[in-house]
């Protein structure tokens, strides 16, 4: 049955191509937080093993709710791995060491990148393509990236 949500199908595809992109980002975030909360090693292991556990578990829920944001919208989310590397605005990296700072600033620039994007999208959606309920799931998720980035950045003083 054809989703009737008071939104123009074209409009509602480009948001959907919005937020895989989105969710493709969001897959090779949570890959990178695993890795360092794997592989982190030093004197702060315990501490940022726990941190970047947090994150990664803040991150699942956020790829649930964009997955969930695209068909609730009438289109189907990107569930492959091919799909999300083709779509990723974020690169993989293979650290030469597995210290918190590399892991951490690594990190930040992904959260940044991300919180970027998805302002860049924010009046496009709501605007253009008279979204106001994916408008708005995007601030929430926005605001809780930056506080997510300025808990990596104060890591870096």
């Amino acid at each position: 049955m054809k989703t009737s949500i008071g939104i123009k199908e074209n409009d509602t595809q480009a948001v959907a191509v919005i937020l895989n992109k989105l969710l493709a980002d969001e897959h090779v975030l949570y890959i990178k937080l695993r890795n360092a909360h794997w592989n982190i090693e030093g004197p702060d292991f315990h501490a940022q093993h726990l941190f970047f556990e947090n994150i990664y578990n803040e991150i699942s829920t956020s790829i649930d709710d964009i997955a969930e944001r695209i068909r609730a919208i009438g289109h189907y989310a990107a569930g492959t791995m091919k799909e999300f590397l083709a779509l990723t605005q974020l690169t993989e990296m293979r650290y030469k060491k597995n210290d918190s700072q590399g892991y951490i600033k690594e990190l930040l620039e992904d959260f940044e990148s991300i919180i970027i994007y998805i302002r860049s999208q924010i009046e496009t959606v709501g605007d253009k393509h008279k979204d106001a309920g994916t408008e708005d799931f995007l601030v929430g998720l926005m605001a809780g990236y930056e506080k997510t980035a300025w808990m990596l950045r104060a890591h870096t003083k």
